[in-house]
């Protein structure tokens, strides 16, 4: 039930306090300011509601009535000012505008749009009636009843005509919610389901269209040759096996000779035309005519035309004028000019063939007429080979002995083999044409009331007429003359010319000229169609045929269209050419189908139809129906246009221009998003399922560039496109002040992202301060289920010359709330060395340093980069580390084994590291990184001095997060623990009790006195830093990548600049490190 809706318009007296010229003042004032408004730059679809143009400015308001709207009105239109634009809006008549009309002595006179004045009858129900009725129905209808029988060929249109009906339906739904510019059924589908299926059907009924010329074209040369004029033939077959052959060399001549003349008067004016359409539709009209004036004339008195059967076989009436052997003359028994086709010779004693020796020859009515009661005979089908013989149903005759001479003989046969699927594909394009009522919308006084009404009347009425047909020609015309294809039977008559009153000749002119016009208008529309998809700019290599003549006329989409045209002629055969533009339509009704079917299931708010008798169910019905008949007619040829709408579909999406239209298949895919979220569960998935789900956080320069753009190339090799990737960036400052910059930083991201491939989503957050906005960003990133689970940034390595202290300190914080939200932290050091995506990695290693047990990250990372093209021939190596007490030949049989276990070809080798005594080195390395940690401490200088002072900053161009377990805080003996739990709480308990128990004795006649003073726990930590960077180095210097556990920053965060110094010690030497921190779960598992 609608709500009914009220408009009151109240006026708002002036008061009188202002005057004219205060008035023109304020104008100018908003004149003014509006010419500075900065525009958003977005184009906008031509609309009525758009209607800001400047001649509007400084007449939006008057006086100070609506001075509270003021700021909203420099940008929206009053209402008084919409209104007046939607009275004087007009979609313009997409009729083809000639050139003439706008001629410079005329100009002035022609300016003025007149509004369209088109009714239902005139402007879609007529025109839909002259593009259903057409060639099938004069050419191949009758042809059709008698070999599939009145009751398959009822079935046959049935089919049809409740596809067209079905379709029609849901066309109009479509076509009354809204205007429907220029385009027709392209516009409909392009706009509903998008640029993608909008250009693969919209090129499909193009196609469709154009072979619809071509089968128009076959149409009249076959009228013209085999009805009108059999003597204009160039190609003449000299004996009867040639004959087909024949006819189809004279159609491709005549045909070819019809496209050109028929393309030039296109060329030269369609208006032409345009002003014959009514004089072919009467043709049609008269025709239809005739036929039912034949058939109430049969009740009283059937026309003459008589068949003359041998035995039970039809005979071709061409070459003898008397349906007799022999006749007596002056009583004397002479042979007949049909003795003469089946004899040697004329004499009564010349060798016949057996059939004709043993068979009468009969002659019978051709056209019964209607209470005959030939419709029992024609009610059952008659399919059969090519070559065929056409015969009687249930007449005398005696079988013949010898059947090879038979295809010589002057016998009606079959020139192709039937089968009721055939017979659907040449019925088929009979009831195209329903579009004809859509594409004139712009002609119509109410074209969301014509439309529905046009052409659901003419689908009405032309179903009728077909139906009506089918029963009437199996119970007016003989079998034997039905299944007669081009009307040998009946002197070469058209047979359904046989039927109609007051002379064949009307069927023949009238058909002639309908498929002349019909073909015309397909040469007309099918260019205008194809200019239409190439101004929209979708499909990039047919711009070209969006331009034409000073007029507008589309010169190269004619010329492309004659040119397929042409193609369709050279296949020469009607029968042959209507399944291949059947499957065209039809693939444009199924989709027109789903459009409405699509829309009316989403409930987009923007369907709001005027035609209210739709049902989603029933475009469903149709949408089946329509992909149905296309494999029943032909499955070969369904599958060869949905293979050329599909090669269409994947070149619009990879090479066309992004549109945005608001389209259902954007509206399915945020229905789909929106209800695979809600199934995601927000937990964390299985560990069969993990995956890292990456945040990349990426900076920016003062340009607004990307600084690292080799993380994303590292992103793309570690993804493969697969799963979820963010790229985040944080600027700093407010939302308000840096708009701008957030959205050129957004572009910029974006851009890059497409150069390296990296399939994801950019996130650009402005907060006042960076370590707020990392922060925001890994807790609120992502949606539902569809969240990050690794952080991934590039190592500071410009910390230390950094002029900002708080830099490395973001990065040190980074890394605690990544490790407090319980993600994964990936840090790449020198990431700029990291190979692109175009570089393919020879013969070398992957080093996994496997230190600490983190979830099994460490075992999962070289596995997934293996997968990319990129890092294929490397090779894994996993090394661990062993100290005095463990068996390290027993560990590498141990991670051996669960290697094999989890699927994974490594090579493995245990590192033993002896406890050795601390290095003088080591307690120089860590005497300068404390004297550098107090003199920050002790100096009471301003904050400037002390960045200048302090060289142990963290540099901004480097944003990078991570995370990683607080196990590795505690003293670096824990640096041998291995891949076993039950080790990890073994050892960690052990070390607990013996805190020093590791720690080397120290040589007390080489100790320094500044040595005494240092923090033991920072000389231990120094300690293991140097001794593990020393082995990496030694055994993976040369490796194309390590990957290292990355130790924990410490609780207390005063000691965060020696961190960073730690893990500079570590890393020292190597050139391309992927430091590894677990987010706390296991990742990898042995289980299936």
């Amino acid at each position: 039930m609608r709500m009914p809706t009220s408009f009151t318009v109240v006026p708002v007296e002036d008061g009188g306090k202002s005057s004219r010229g205060h008035d023109s003042d304020e104008n100018n004032v908003l004149r003014e300011e509006d010419e500075e408004g900065p525009g958003d730059g977005n184009p906008k679809e031509s609309s009525p509601f758009i209607n800001n143009t400047d001649n509007d400015k400084g007449t939006l308001y008057d006086g100070k009535n609506m001075a509270l709207f003021e700021e909203e009105m420099d940008s929206n239109p009053m209402v008084s000012s919409l209104l007046s634009n939607l009275a004087n809006y007009t979609n313009l008549t997409q009729g083809v505008r000639e050139h003439e009309e706008a001629d410079e002595e005329e100009g002035a006179k022609k300016k003025a749009v007149t509004s369209p004045q088109m009714g239902t009858f005139i402007g879609v129900y007529l025109p839909c009636l002259q593009n259903i009725l057409g060639v099938i129905l004069f050419l191949r209808m009758t042809w059709i009843v008698g070999t599939a029988g009145i009751l398959e060929t009822f079935i046959i249109v049935a089919m049809c005509c409740t596809c067209t009906m079905l379709t029609a339906i849901s066309m109009s739904a479509i076509a009354t919610n809204g205007v429907v510019p220029a385009g027709g059924s392209y516009y409909m589908i392009s706009r509903s389901l998008g640029p993608e299926f909008g250009g693969a059907v919209g090129l499909c009924f193009y196609l469709g269209t154009t072979f619809a010329g071509a089968m128009y074209i076959l149409g009249t040369i076959e009228i013209l040759l085999t009805y009108i004029v059999p003597n204009a033939a160039i190609f003449k077959a000299e004996d009867k096996e040639h004959e087909a052959e024949a006819l189809l060399n004279n159609m491709r001549v005549y045909g070819t000779c019809c496209l050109a003349l028929m393309s030039i008067v296109v060329f030269v004016g369609v208006k032409y035309v345009n002003k014959l359409a009514l004089v072919f539709l009467a043709c049609v009209v008269l025709s239809i005519l005739a036929i039912y004036a034949g058939v109430i004339k049969t009740i009283f008195e059937p026309p003459d035309f008589p068949i003359c059967l041998l035995g039970n076989r039809s005979l071709q009436n061409h070459n003898f004028d008397k349906c007799l052997k022999t006749e007596e003359i002056d009583n004397v028994t002479v042979t007949t000019q049909l003795w003469g086709l089946f004899c040697d010779g004329p004499s009564l004693n010349a060798s016949c063939n057996d059939y004709f020796r043993d068979n009468e020859v009969t002659q019978v009515q051709g056209i019964p007429g209607l209470l005959s009661g030939v419709i029992s005979e024609n009610m059952w089908s008659a399919y059969g080979p090519s070559g065929m013989l056409v015969e009687k149903i249930n007449f005398p005759s005696r079988p013949a002995t010898n059947t090879s001479q038979d295809v010589y003989m002057p016998y009606v046969v079959n020139d192709i083999a039937t089968f009721f699927t055939l017979l659907v594909g040449i019925y088929f394009p009979s009831v195209t044409g329903i579009m004809a009522g859509s594409n004139r919308s712009g002609d119509l006084r109410d074209a969301q009331k014509s439309i529905p009404i046009g052409t659901i009347l003419a689908i009405a009425t032309t179903t009728f007429i077909y139906l009506s047909c089918v029963v009437l020609f199996g119970a007016c015309i003989d079998g034997t003359v039905l299944r007669d294809k081009f009307g040998d039977s009946v002197k070469g008559n058209l047979v359904i010319g046989t039927l109609s009153w007051p002379s064949p000749w009307v069927i023949v002119i009238g058909s002639f000229f309908s498929c002349c016009g019909a073909g015309l208008q397909s040469l007309t529309g099918a260019p205008r169609l194809l200019q239409a998809i190439a101004r929209d700019g979708i499909v990039p290599f047919l711009e070209v045929f969006g331009h034409g003549k000073a007029n507008g006329e589309p010169t190269w989409a004619l010329l492309l269209t004659a040119a397929i045209c042409e193609t369709g002629i050279l296949i020469a055969s009607l029968d042959a050419v209507a399944p291949i533009l059947s499957m065209f339509f039809l693939m444009c009704y199924l989709f027109v189908n789903l459009a409405c079917a699509l829309q009316t299931l989403l409930r987009t708010p923007n369907w709001r139809p005027r035609f209210k008798f739709y049902h989603w169910a029933l475009s469903f019905l149709g949408m089946s129906l329509c992909l149905a008949l296309m494999f029943i007619s032909s499955w070969y040829y369904a599958l060869v246009a949905m293979m050329i709408a599909g090669c269409i579909y994947k070149y619009i999406e990879y090479r066309g221009a992004e549109k945005e239209w608001g389209d259902g298949i954007r509206g399915l895919s945020l229905n789909a998003a929106r209800y695979a979220l809600m199934r995601l569960e927000e937990a964390p998935p299985h560990t069969k399922n993990w995956r890292p789900q990456v945040m990349v956080l990426l900076n920016v320069d003062s340009e607004m560039s990307v600084k690292h753009p080799r993380l994303l190339s590292f992103t793309t090799q570690l993804k493969a496109g697969k799963g979820l990737t963010i790229v985040g960036n944080v600027l700093e400052g407010t939302y308000l002040t840096k708009e701008t910059e957030a959205k050129r930083a957004e572009t910029n991201i974006k851009s890059a992202m497409s150069a390296e491939k990296t399939k994801g989503f950019c996130h650009v957050v402005v907060s006042s301060n960076l370590r707020d906005g990392f922060s925001y960003l890994i807790q609120s990133a992502g949606l539902g289920g569809m969240k990050h689970n690794t952080v991934l940034m590039a190592w500071p390595g410009t910390w230390k010359q950094s002029n900002d202290p708080q830099s490395w300190r973001n990065f040190i914080e980074t890394i605690r709330e990544t490790t407090a939200a319980h993600q994964a932290l990936l840090v790449a050091k020198n990431v700029d060395s990291f190979p692109t995506n175009q570089d393919r990695l020879g013969e070398g290693t992957i080093d996994v340093w496997w230190i600490v047990h983190d979830g099994g990250m460490l075992m999962l990372l070289p596995f997934l980069l293996r997968q990319h093209k990129v890092w294929r021939k490397c090779k894994m190596r996993i090394f661990t580390v062993a100290q005095m007490d463990d068996n390290s030949i027993q560990m590498k049989k141990d991670l051996q084994t669960f290697l094999y276990h989890l699927r994974l070809d490594a090579e493995v080798e245990v590192v033993e590291m002896h406890d050795s005594d601390i290095s003088a080195f080591t307690y120089e390395k860590t005497l300068v990184m404390e004297q550098r940690s107090q003199m920050l401490k002790q100096m009471q200088l301003s904050r400037t001095e002390r960045e200048r002072e302090a060289q142990l900053i963290h540099d901004r161009n480097t944003a990078s997060h991570a995370a990683m377990n607080d196990k590795a805080d505690a003293a670096p003996e824990r640096v041998h623990m291995t891949w076993t739990k039950e080790k990890f709480f073994t050892e960690r308990n052990r070390h607990r009790v013996e805190p020093n128990a590791n720690m080397g004795v120290r040589d007390l006649f080489n100790m320094k006195p500044e040595w005494e003073s240092l923090n033991q726990s920072n000389v231990r930590r120094m300690h293991t830093a140097v001794k593990l960077n020393e082995v990496v180095v030694n055994k993976s210097q040369g490796a194309h990548l390590v990957l290292l556990n990355m130790p924990g920053p410490p609780r207390n965060r005063g000691g965060d600049e020696n961190y960073m110094e730690f893990l500079e010690v570590l890393l020292e030497g190597l050139n391309r490190v992927l430091l590894v921190r677990g987010g706390g779960r296991e990742v990898i598992t042995i289980y299936s």
